[in-house]
C-alpha cells in the first residue's frame, strides 16, 4: 500500500511540473523520495540529479478509507459449476466423459491392480476377547485400611477400592490384585476382586482372609461401580450375569449387585456354620 501511494504521489508531482498553466506555486523543495516533507530535514539543499523537484506539492495521505478491508484469504476457494465466465462451469474443471469425469471409485481402488491393503502382509492380530483389569497391590489396600480410608472388618469389594480413590479410569473389566507389599498385611481381610495373582492369594489367606474371584460384565462393572446412575435413569439394577464358557475355570463365582458387604464362605463346613448362624438368629 506504501509503495503504491509513493508512485501515485510522485506521478501526480511529475504531471504537475509539466502542466502549461500557471498554478500557485512553492518554493522549491528537495528532499528524498521516502522522507517526509515535514521533517527537519526536508529542506536541506541535495544535488539535483538525485532525487526529483517538486514545484507544485500537494499533502498526500498514504491510508484512506478506499485501502480498509477485511482480512480474508489471498487464495479463494474454487466455485465449480458457476457459469461459463468463472472458468469452472459447464463440466466444472472434469472435463469430458470417462472414470474422472463421472462419480469416479472408492477410495484404494488403483485401477484394478492389487491395490496397497492387499499387497502389504498382515502382521499380527488384535483379540477381540482379551480383557484389562487394573493391578492393585496389598501394599496400597494396607495403606488405606491404616489411613482409615476402608473398613477392614467388612468385605472389600471393587466398589470400596473405587470409592477409597484406589483405582482410576483404567479399570475397563475389573481388578487384579498383586503381591506387591504382602508383608504388610497382618490382619484378615476379606476381598472379592476378578483376578488374583498366586502370591497375593497366598499372603491374604496366611493373614487368616479369603479372597474370591467374582465376574461381572461391562453393564454389571457399572451397576456394581455407580449404582445412582441407574437411579438417575430411573433404571433397575440388572441381575448378574454369568461367565462365559471360556472363563468359568478363572472365576470362583457370580458378582452380586448391590454392592455385598458380607463374604461368601468357600468350604462346605464354613457354609453349614453360616447357615447355622442365620438360623439362629
Amino acid at each position: 500500500m506504501l509503495r503504491r501511494r509513493l508512485s501515485v504521489l510522485s506521478t501526480s508531482i511529475i504531471r504537475s511540473s509539466n502542466h502549461s498553466k500557471p498554478i500557485l506555486r512553492y518554493p522549491s523543495v528537495q528532499f528524498h523520495p521516502f522522507q517526509l516533507p515535514h521533517s527537519a530535514n526536508a529542506y536541506q539543499t541535495v544535488s539535483p540529479n538525485a532525487f526529483l523537484d517538486f514545484q507544485g506539492f500537494r499533502a498526500y495521505s498514504l491510508l484512506s478509507l478506499n485501502d480498509l478491508r477485511d482480512k480474508v484469504p489471498r487464495k479463494q476457494k474454487i466455485r465449480r459449476g458457476r457459469g461459463i465466465g468463472s472458468g469452472k462451469g459447464k463440466t466444472a474443471g472434469f472435463g469430458h466423459k470417462g472414470q474422472r469425469a463421472r462419480k469416479g471409485v472408492k477410495l484404494g481402488f488403483e485401477g484394478g491392480q492389487t491395490p496397497l491393503r492387499r499387497r502389504v502382509p498382515k502382521r499380527g492380530f488384535k483379540n477381540p476377547f482379551s480383557l484389562t483389569f487394573q493391578p492393585i497391590g496389598l501394599g496400597k489396600i494396607a495403606k488405606l485400611i491404616n489411613a482409615g480410608k476402608i473398613d477392614s472388618s467388612e468385605l472389600i469389594t471393587m466398589k470400596t477400592l473405587k470409592d477409597a480413590g484406589a483405582l482410576g479410569k483404567q479399570m475397563k473389566d475389573g481388578v487384579r490384585l498383586m503381591g506387591r507389599g504382602s508383608e504388610q498385611i497382618k490382619w484378615p481381610i476379606h476381598l472379592e476382586v476378578s483376578r488374583v495373582t498366586v502370591r497375593a492369594k497366598e499372603a491374604v489367606e496366611a493373614a487368616g482372609g479369603s479372597v474370591r474371584r467374582v465376574y461381572y460384565n461391562k453393564l454389571g462393572l457399572r451397576a456394581l461401580l455407580k449404582p445412582e446412575w441407574f437411579e438417575k435413569k430411573g433404571r433397575l439394577l440388572p441381575k448378574a450375569a454369568r461367565p462365559p464358557p471360556k472363563q468359568k475355570d478363572k472365576v470362583d463365582s457370580i458378582g452380586r449387585l448391590p454392592a455385598p458387604t458380607k463374604p461368601i464362605p468357600f468350604l462346605v463346613e464354613a457354609i453349614k456354620d453360616h447357615a447355622d448362624q442365620q438360623l439362629t438368629q
